[in-house]
């Protein structure tokens, strides 16, 4: 069974719902959950928000976020995350905003990627964690993959902590 397979199975068990909020991504996280039979059970929707005015419109991310920490950060990756459990009737979101390449600067380089992971507990409160993954100037093909991957991982382990 594949990682994908792996997560639904878990939150259809558990009636937990889910959302992803991608950039660099494109959509990587909604395609790979929803490439399977039965995925609405358990995948509610998906943002894609590649530019600061889809993530500002779509999620509420903070203009003011975006200008002083920039779309690659984890201040940002938290407000995806917060706004894709906010704009949706889910238990867990992710979000990933990076520079899959190529180019990037010295400041934030190729193959930097930002997550967020936020969950509705049963008591309605919102948690939310963030980390930034530097995977190397792989190549864009290869740093998406690695982020839609490493999304999934964190989809499985909140689903598993519920």
């Amino acid at each position: 069974m594949s990682q994908a397979a792996d997560i639904l199975h878990l939150c259809t068990s558990k009636g937990l719902r889910l959302t992803a909020a991608e950039s660099c991504t494109g959509g990587m996280v909604a395609a790979a959950l929803t490439d399977l039979p039965g995925s609405s059970a358990s995948f509610e929707r998906g943002f894609v928000t590649y530019t600061n005015t889809a993530k500002t419109e779509m999620l509420g991310v903070s203009p003011a976020t975006l200008a002083a920490h920039g779309a690659v950060s984890e201040q940002v990756a938290r407000e995806m995350a917060l706004g894709a459990l906010t704009n949706s009737d889910t238990h867990i979101a992710v979000s990933i905003t990076g520079i899959a390449g190529p180019g990037g600067s010295e400041f934030k380089p190729e193959g930097r990627v930002c997550f967020g992971l936020a969950v509705r507990t049963p008591s309605a409160i919102e948690e939310c964690s963030t980390e930034t993954i530097e995977f190397g100037a792989l190549g864009r093909d290869q740093v998406r993959l690695a982020a839609r991957n490493h999304a999934l991982s964190l989809l499985s382990r909140a689903a598993s902590a519920f």
